[in-house]
C-alpha cells in the first residue's frame, strides 16, 4: 500500500525506516521529511496545515494510510478531516492518529487536567487562570510550596512550561504569560499546578479504540548540559526500557492510568486511536501523570522503535482499522541507548550548513543513525537545525549500550558537534 508520513524530525526518520522495511509498504511519501527520510521514501512539499492539499495528495497518489508524526496536525483535526472526506467520497484512506477530541489531551493542558480529575487518574493538584482572574492566580501560588509549575494551556513547541523556585518570579511569569502573551494564544489560559517529586519516566501505548498494547518505557534527557544542567532542549537522548520500571510499577501504570484513560475516552463516545505518550513521575514506586502527548516522543521513538519486533505497518493498520488484538506484538528484551548529536549553541543561536561526515555505516538490529536537522545538497550532508542526528545502539546490558552509543555519537562529525556523555549513567544504579 502507499503511505503518507507527516513530519520532518528524527522521530519521522525512525518511523520511515521501519515503515519502509515492511513488506506491506509499496511506496512511502514523507511531508516534508529530511535527508534521512529521503533514504526510506520520497520527500514531498506539503503544507500540513492545508488539509485540502493533504487530501488532494492522498487522492491522487492512492494513499491508503496517513501517519501524523507530530502533534500539530492532530490537534488541528486532521484525522477527523481525512476520515470524513474518505467516507464522503467512499475511499479507503485511514489515519493512525486520534480524533481532534482525543488530541485535546495534548492540545489543552486545562482539558487534560480536568479529564484526569474526572477519571480519577493520579496527577498534581491544579487550577487554571485567564486574564479575567489572573490576580487569583497569584493567591493560588501563595498556597503552594516551591518549586512552582506554570503551563501554557495550548501548544507552545515544547517551551510553554515554566518551573521556578521563586514565588515572586512565578507571579511575574504568570502575568507575562497571560497579559503579555509570552507564548501567544497558547498562554491565554495558564495552568498552575503543584510540583510532583520523583524521577520522570515515559510510557508509550498504542490503541485502536477498543484494544491497546503497551509499547514500553523510556527515559528522556532534556537538559543541554551533563548532570542535567543548563537549558531545556527537545531531548538530548533516551534509554529504553527504564530499569526501575519493573513489572510491579508497570502494572500500576496500566491499572491506574492506561485503562482509566482509554475507558473514559471510550465511554465519552470518543474512542482513542493512535499513540498515547504518558509523561509520568515515579514517586517512590507510585506513578503520577505529568502530562499526556498524543504521538510518539522524540528522542524516545529512536530508542523504542529499534526494540519493536512487530511489523510497523501491521501495527499502524491495526491502530487505524481497530484490529490490534490480532497483531502479534513483541519487544526486544535488549537495552537501547540513544544519544543526540546537536549543533553548538543549541538550544539558542546556532549556525546551519556545516558539512557532516558519518564515520560508520548503520548496521541493522544493533545500531542506527536517525537524522533530524539534516539536509542534502548535491552529495553532501549538511546540518540544518539544532538537533542534528540521533544514534541508537541495542545491547544485552545497559552499560554496554551506553558505551557503544557514545562511541557511535563520536562518529557523527561536523564543526561544532556536541553531545552529552552521561546519557543513561544515572540509571546504572538500578541494574542492567
Amino acid at each position: 500500500m502507499n503511505i503518507l508520513l507527516l513530519g520532518s524530525g528524527g522521530r519521522e526518520h525512525a518511523f520511515a525506516h521501519f515503515i519502509n522495511k515492511s513488506s506491506l509498504c509499496t511506496q512511502l511519501f514523507i511531508a516534508p521529511g529530511n535527508a534521512g527520510t529521503a533514504t526510506c521514501g520520497e520527500n514531498i512539499v506539503l503544507d500540513l496545515n492545508d488539509f485540502d492539499a493533504v487530501w488532494d495528495f492522498c487522492s491522487t497518489h492512492n494513499i491508503k494510510l496517513v501517519v501524523p508524526g507530530n502533534e500539530d496536525p492532530l490537534v488541528a483535526g486532521i484525522t477527523d478531516f481525512i476520515e470524513g472526506k474518505a467516507k464522503e467520497t467512499n475511499r479507503e484512506i485511514a489515519v493512525a492518529g486520534p480524533s481532534k477530541f482525543g488530541a485535546q489531551l495534548e492540545g489543552s493542558k486545562d482539558f487534560s487536567k480536568a479529564f484526569m480529575m474526572d477519571a480519577g487518574i493520579p496527577t498534581a493538584a491544579y487550577k487554571t487562570f485567564t486574564a479575567e482572574n489572573v490576580h487569583e492566580g497569584s493567591d493560588f501560588i501563595d498556597t503552594l510550596e516551591p518549586p512552582f509549575v506554570l503551563k501554557a494551556d495550548g501548544l507552545a513547541a515544547g517551551k510553554g512550561v515554566i518551573i521556578t523556585e521563586d514565588k515572586d518570579e512565578a507571579k511575574a511569569v504568570l502575568k507575562e504569560m497571560i497579559l503579555e502573551q509570552k507564548f501567544g494564544k497558547s498562554s491565554a489560559k495558564v495552568v498552575i499546578e503543584e510540583f510532583l517529586k520523583g524521577i520522570e519516566i515515559s510510557v508509550f501505548v498504542v490503541s485502536d479504540g477498543s484494544d491497546y498494547k503497551i509499547l514500553g518505557s523510556a527515559k528522556d534527557y532534556k537538559r543541554i548540559g551533563e548532570g542535567d544542567t543548563g537549558l531545556n532542549t527537545g531531548g538530548m537522548g533516551a534509554i529504553s526500557p527504564v530499569p526501575f520500571a519493573d513489572a510491579t510499577f508497570m502494572q500500576k501504570v496500566e491499572d491506574r492510568i492506561v485503562k482509566p484513560t482509554l475507558d473514559a475516552l471510550r465511554n465519552s463516545g470518543n474512542p482513542y486511536k493512535g499513540f498515547l505518550f504518558l509523561g509520568l513521575m515515579n514517586n517512590e514506586g507510585e506513578p503520577q501523570v505529568i502530562e499526556y502527548n498524543v504521538r510518539m516522543g522524540d528522542p524516545e521513538t529512536e530508542a523504542i522503535f529499534p526494540r519493536l519486533k512487530t511489523d510497523m505497518v501491521s501495527m499502524l493498520m491495526g491502530i487505524a482499522h481497530g484490529n490490534l488484538a490480532n497483531i502479534d506484538f513483541e519487544l526486544d528484551s535488549r537495552c537501547a541507548a540513544t544519544v543526540f548529536v546537536v549543533s553548538e549553541g543549541y538550544p539558542g543561536s546556532i549556525q546551519k550548513g556545516k558539512k557532516m561526515i558519518i564515520g560508520i555505516e548503520t548496521i541493522e538490529n544493533t545500531q542506527y543513525i536517525f537524522h533530524a536537522g539534516v539536509k542534502l545538497e548535491g552529495m553532501d550532508l549538511l546540518t540544518n537545525g539544532g538537533r542534528v542526528s540521533a544514534v541508537t545502539v541495542l545491547e544485552d546490558t545497559l552499560e554496554l549500550a551506553i558505551t557503544r552509543a557514545q562511541k557511535l555519537a563520536s562518529e557523527v562529525k561536523f564543526e561544532g558537534a556536541i553531545f552529552r556523555r552521561d546519557i543513561g549513567l544515572d540509571l546504572l544504579k538500578y541494574g542492567n
